[in-house]
């Protein structure tokens, strides 16, 4: 079944193009560990191609405005477009404080249209929760932006204990398995959204 999706995938319109989110700009942040983890998986699969979106490459003011001045379209230019491109995403998200970091919630409300009508998968890390406190407030933030969440999310718990000092990870079945399912979501979502914004473009 799972071949089938990716040749639909990455029949005519091509892979499904999918963008990893960064969402820490932490300093001695953990992400990087995960998120190199994570692309190596992601990126052996035929059915996408993969961007990476870095919070911490990105300084976006705390001040939305509907028209921001040159310094701020010049940041906006950097990842914009990127997300406006993207068929699908992961979204990296440590957990702070029982939620998610000001700057990932940041960069969805610099930003509208390019969310909509997309999935999104989750990939978390933290404490004993494992960062799942901050994605269920994150469902909740891109229903908002009119974005599918998909079902199943990578999440480790005490993440710092998981992986060797090389990035690898220490028991890797039962997170291998979980990246490729939610992987599977993201194809399924990422292929029948794009062909239906194809017959009929969303207007939400």
């Amino acid at each position: 079944m799972a071949e089938a999706l990716s040749a639909t995938v990455t029949g005519a319109a091509g892979p499904l193009r999918l963008a990893l989110v960064v969402g820490s700009n932490r300093e001695g942040r953990f992400a990087p560990v995960v998120a190199d983890w994570f692309l190596d998986r992601a990126r052996a699969r035929e059915d996408f191609t993969v961007d990476v979106v870095d919070l911490a490459e990105v300084q976006l003011p705390t001040v939305l405005s509907g028209s921001p001045g040159a310094a701020v379209r010049a940041e906006l230019a950097k990842v914009s477009p990127r997300l406006a491109d993207a068929d699908a995403f992961v979204v990296l998200t440590p957990e702070y404080n029982h939620s998610f970091p000001a700057a990932l919630k940041n960069l969805v409300d610099w930003h509208f249209t390019e969310w909509q009508a997309k999935p999104v998968g989750f990939l978390s890390y933290g404490g004993v929760s494992g960062g799942l406190r901050a994605v269920e407030q994150l469902r909740q933030v891109f229903a908002e932006m009119h974005a599918v969440t998909v079902r199943d999310t990578v999440s480790f718990a005490n993440a710092g204990r998981q992986f060797d000092t090389e990035g690898r990870h220490r028991d890797p079945a039962a997170p291998e398995a979980a990246v490729k399912t939610m992987l599977d979501q993201l194809a399924w979502w990422g292929a029948a959204l794009r062909e239906a914004k194809a017959r009929r473009p969303y207007g939400g």
